[in-house]
């Protein structure tokens, strides 16, 4: 799926790709070295997620792990106060933060970026119609990487249609322990 997903971002048309995998089987993974690599392309990357604690979640894993490296992140949700809110909105479109995390706070009108060149929407089918028409707005000139556990109808056809990549994440990760699912009388 990694290498499906750096391949894709090197054609010379938009990714347009949907990553399919259980909790816990490695979409954020995809998600990270995906953005690392538009990073160091030297273009931003946006990851949306559908809500707060979700973002506030991939923000501390992504500063982790970018931690060491020249990468400036910053995170766009409703608990960042609104001087914060204006300096990271002036910083997205001088170019100066590489990586912002949020919800769909960042699909709003005042938001506007240097130079985008992935957008990573995790847990797709949590967003609304009204935020899937903004995003398609971005499609034309940016990658757009799609990660969800369950995705919608509408997208699992357009990916096996051939409209859209799709990268089946099935084998759980090293170490991982399986899920024993019971069937008992109710007490």
């Amino acid at each position: 799926t990694i290498n499906e997903t750096l391949s894709d971002m090197m054609a010379p048309k938009p990714m347009d790709r949907l990553v399919v995998g259980d909790v816990g089987f490695g979409k954020t993974e995809v998600a990270m070295r995906a953005a690392f690599k538009c990073v160091m392309g030297l273009k931003q990357c946006v990851v949306l997620a559908p809500t707060t604690v979700l973002a506030d979640q991939h923000y501390r894993t992504f500063s982790r792990r970018m931690a060491g490296f020249p990468v400036k992140l910053a995170l766009m949700t409703r608990f960042q106060t609104k001087s914060e809110q204006k300096k990271t909105l002036e910083e997205l479109k001088s170019g100066q933060v590489d990586l912002v995390i949020g919800t769909s706070r960042l699909l709003q009108k005042d938001v506007r970026l240097h130079d985008l060149g992935l957008v990573i929407v995790d847990e797709e089918h949590r967003f609304g119609v009204t935020d899937k028409e903004k995003l398609k707005k971005v499609r034309i000139n940016a990658d757009i990487l799609s990660l969800s556990a369950t995705p919608i109808p509408r997208s699992l056809h357009q990916a096996l249609t051939g409209l859209r990549g799709i990268s089946l994440i099935q084998t759980a990760p090293t170490g991982r322990q399986p899920i024993i699912t019971r069937v008992g009388p109710w007490d």
